[in-house]
């Protein structure tokens, strides 16, 4: 199953917020098996901190988890990156998605 871009023609804005703060913005995401992979460039700096927490993923890889830190909360293991993905993975190579279930909202802008 290779990953596939958003929809067909030109890709909303999505973002990515915690309460009332945005922690990520692009129109440059990856959206795969129900996630937008963001770009790193993309997310609020100081937002990120390493995890301990690894899975794999049969055809993607290796995860790394990230604790989110937005206005002095720390979300644990809110986000993951893959930053060796398998060959059918390679365009979320280092790119973030967010769990949802940690109170983290995504959001697509269609204009």
């Amino acid at each position: 199953m290779a990953p596939a871009a958003h929809g067909s023609g030109a890709h909303p804005t999505v973002t990515a917020w915690y309460g009332d703060a945005c922690i990520a913005r692009s129109d440059q995401t990856v959206y795969l098996e129900g996630n937008h992979y963001f770009p790193p460039d993309s997310i609020r700096p100081g937002t990120l901190a390493g995890s301990w927490l690894r899975t794999l993923c049969p055809w993607k890889g290796i995860a790394r988890y990230h604790h989110a830190e937005v206005d002095g909360i720390s979300v644990r293991n809110a986000a993951w990156s893959y930053p060796r993905p398998s060959p059918l993975a390679r365009r979320i190579k280092g790119m973030v998605a967010f769990e949802q279930g940690t109170g983290i909202t995504i959001r697509e802008e269609h204009r």
